[in-house]
């Protein structure tokens, strides 16, 4: 996340339960409130100044409904996201909010567990949505599938989203082998230590390239055509 806290906006009239959200954020270590609305002018006008990275928002409020100023937001600005939290429990209300883009809905009364776990994992998103914006101008599927479904364990993506050739009981091997040296292999190598043919190893380890798992680069000997050489970026 760089070097910053993340920054939240609360907007939310009835100021008791903003200083309850500000005292419960204060407790979650990468957040800092930096400021608290109770009124549409109030949250437009801190909106533009401050430019939150995310905003906790109302339903009902005296002068403004919370879902038309959520549809402004998205509107207007794309890269801010918003976590309801509301007493509104109304289905059409709910899916209203979900289709403009919400981060979560969360219903009053707050319950301190339910809240940590939401802005962590909003922290966990909004980390890797940092670094891909850094290291990344396109994307791998796998790491759109990431970022959407926010918590994805990687062990049951690749059992429940293996594409067709990809054995999972194979792709164990390959990655007992790799892990075992902290050298790269060839897909020859490979292929040898655990008993298939070079082009099979070839198409499981360009695979877990594919997936971010592994680095491949060119190694180039004294005689014939460089190969591509795998080894482990990151623990498996």
């Amino acid at each position: 996340m760089g070097d910053r806290d993340i920054e939240v906006l609360i907007i939310e009239d009835d100021l008791r339960i903003a200083e309850i959200q500000k005292r419960f954020i204060e407790q979650i270590n990468g957040f800092q409130t930096i400021g608290i609305a109770a009124s549409y002018i109030e949250a437009r006008t801190l909106i533009d100044i401050l430019k939150p990275d995310l905003l906790l928002l109302d339903v009902y409020f005296p002068d403004m409904n919370g879902l038309d100023l959520l549809k402004e937001i998205k509107q207007h600005t794309k890269q801010m996201d918003v976590i309801m939290i509301t007493a509104t429990k109304e289905i059409h209300k709910v899916q209203e909010a979900i289709s403009i883009g919400v981060f979560d809905y969360i219903i009053k009364p707050v319950v301190f567990d339910r809240f940590k776990q939401t802005l962590l994992r909003y922290q966990d998103y909004y980390a890797k949505l940092l670094k891909l914006r850094v290291e990344n101008t396109h994307i791998t599927q796998h790491q759109v599938d990431k970022l959407l479904r926010r918590e994805v364990d990687d062990a049951v993506y690749e059992k429940s989203y293996l594409p067709k050739g990809i054995d999972p009981l194979t792709l164990e091997k390959v990655i007992e082998v790799l892990g075992k040296t902290g050298m790269g292999l060839t897909a020859e190598r490979v292929a040898k230590e655990i008993g298939v043919s070079r082009t099979t190893a070839r198409r499981y380890l360009e695979h877990l390239v594919s997936m971010e798992k592994i680095d491949a680069d060119l190694s180039y000997g004294t005689v014939g055509r460089p190969e591509r050489v795998y080894m482990v970026t990151r623990s498996m």
